[in-house]
């Protein structure tokens, strides 16, 4: 049977990038995006958010942090991944989202016209 694995998100940056690089130098940051949602009980509607950890690699990594921070709000396009590791004894788990596309809704512009074709070019490159 076929798979297909895509996610699209749209929200809000929980903290600021921190950018950092594995030992072969490629560069990572991982982070966490708000998603808010009216849901509809009854007759009124009340305020739900979502808490999605993403991870960015590359390139993509990089024009994270440089042009992203806490609150800005973004478009990610990426797939799921899923962890698994032992702490304390205990088995845990997470399912997070690998970043493949990336959209800046609410950040700063690009100075310059170089710069904004970087941007539209800087999904696709994952760590694996």
């Amino acid at each position: 049977m076929p798979a297909y694995n895509k996610v699209t998100l749209v929200g809000n940056l929980t903290r600021d990038i921190e950018l950092r690089y594995t030992p072969n130098g490629k560069a990572v940051t991982e982070v966490g995006v708000a998603i808010n949602e009216r849901v509809k009980t009854g007759d009124t509607y009340k305020e739900q958010t979502v808490f999605v950890d993403v991870t960015f690699w590359g390139r993509t990594a990089e024009v994270a942090a440089q042009y992203l921070k806490k609150g800005d709000a973004t478009m990610i396009e990426g797939r799921l991944a899923f962890e698994q590791w032992q702490k304390d004894g205990q088995k845990r788990s997470k399912v997070s989202v690998t970043c493949e596309k990336l959209v800046l809704l609410g950040a700063k512009a690009p100075a310059n016209a170089d710069a904004e074709h970087e941007l539209a070019g800087a999904g696709g490159d994952s760590g694996f």
